[in-house]
């Protein structure tokens, strides 16, 4: 009997599908699922849902660059994450852009949220957004409005790791882009976010900016501070030629008033010298440059792990869920990459840690704190089957 909540199936086909899903359903009839696919898998999403419906097993799920199993990334096979009874989850598609429609469109999804929240259970509300979606942060900021902190707020961004639109997200019946997949786990404390960068003591003002677009910085067009910036500390030339190939590895930091660093990649340059990160940029952001090599692998797997632990207690023997940031595999490369992923199963001792290589991750800097949209992070949670 398989007793684990978290199955990895390196293969993915009607037979192995609904082999699983019967010893599950056998035990737990009331069971649901949250599938991850990489995104080589996308034509295994029908077959999925087909084995789900036939076995009347309501499902979710979402496609990312690649999957975390066994201290490595993977880009086959399929991880099914089991629920011993389904929790709420809607697939919510086609959010809006433009600043004036956001607050109806987050009226609709709180009051969809709503009726299933119980205010004497901790509850955890997972996120998985497209990533195409450019306005994350704006959308997270008036969902908070509505829901406050009834809910502790974690998630990842899923999609292609070339940007490219692709339908994403899905449930038992439909596959869409552009949305939101929604699930309220209960009871359950959260999750922990972690990056290690270290900001420079050098700070400037993004004094133009439009959603992921940094403009201005210092009143300066945004690539000429940046490549100022670069030379300065680092000692790095970056020009237009090598912006891609050195962009990833030099990110913006956002710096907030309580000291934390959120962490924003830049990715596209334009004409006008002006810069898209992945991640909005909120006008007149405090703004220093990091240097990936100097974030502190150590103390982010340390914080991880501690941090779990003050959560839910000690985390050895138990399954956890990952997503680790694809800007951050980029960064360190994948062999690095690869040893934070061993390093953290090792720091906690986990009986398993299944989860995705993410393009944008959810989280708050404290328990019940404000959800904040970050890149280059890892987002750590226990997995439980047990929400309702």
């Amino acid at each position: 009997m398989n007793t684990r909540t978290m199955h990895y199936l390196p293969e993915i086909d009607a037979r192995c599908l609904d082999e699983l899903l019967v010893e599950w359903q056998t035990v737990h009839p009331r069971m649901g699922v949250l599938v991850l696919l990489p995104e080589a898998e996308r034509d295994a999403v029908e077959l999925v849902q087909q084995a789900c419906v036939r076995r009347q097993v309501p499902v979710v799920g979402a496609l990312f660059p690649a999957l975390i199993e066994g201290g490595a990334f993977r880009t086959a096979g399929a991880w099914l994450l089991r629920f011993d009874e389904m929790p709420y989850a809607a697939l919510f598609n086609d959010l809006p852009r433009e600043p004036e429609q956001i607050p109806a469109a987050m009226d609709m999804i709180a009051a969809e949220l709503l009726p299933h929240l119980n205010d004497s259970l901790d509850t955890t509300l997972c996120l998985l957004f497209d990533a195409m979606v450019p306005n994350v942060a704006s959308l997270l900021d008036e969902l908070y409005l509505r829901l406050a902190n009834r809910v502790h707020y974690m998630g990842a961004c899923a999609g292609s790791e070339t940007f490219q639109p692709m339908p994403c997200l899905f449930d038992g019946t439909r596959t869409v882009q552009g949305g939101v997949l929604a699930i309220l786990m209960k009871p359950h404390s959260g999750a922990i976010l972690e990056h290690g960068y270290s900001a420079p003591p050098q700070m400037l003002m993004a004094t133009s900016t439009e959603g992921n677009r940094i403009v201005h910085i210092d009143w300066r067009p945004a690539f000429e501070v940046y490549q100022a910036l670069a030379r300065a500390h680092y000692g790095v030339e970056i020009d237009r030629d090598n912006f891609y190939r050195y962009g990833v590895h030099f990110p913006f930091g956002i710096v907030r008033a309580n000291g934390m660093i959120l962490v924003r990649i830049p990715v596209g340059l334009a004409e006008d010298g002006s810069l898209f990160c992945i991640g909005e940029v909120p006008p007149n952001a405090l703004l220093t440059l990091l240097k990936a090599p100097a974030v502190d692998s150590a103390h982010t797997l340390d914080a991880l792990a501690q941090g779990l632990s003050a959560l839910d207690g000690p985390q050895a023997g138990r399954e956890l869920l990952l997503f680790y940031c694809a800007g951050r595999r980029l960064h360190l490369g994948i062999r690095a990459a690869e040893n934070e992923l061993s390093a953290f199963a090792q720091r906690t001792q986990a009986a398993q840690v299944a989860g995705a290589l993410s393009l944008g991750e959810i989280g708050g800097s404290t328990k019940w704190g404000y959800p904040l949209f970050h890149n280059a992070t890892l987002v750590a949670s226990r997995w439980e089957g047990d929400s309702a």
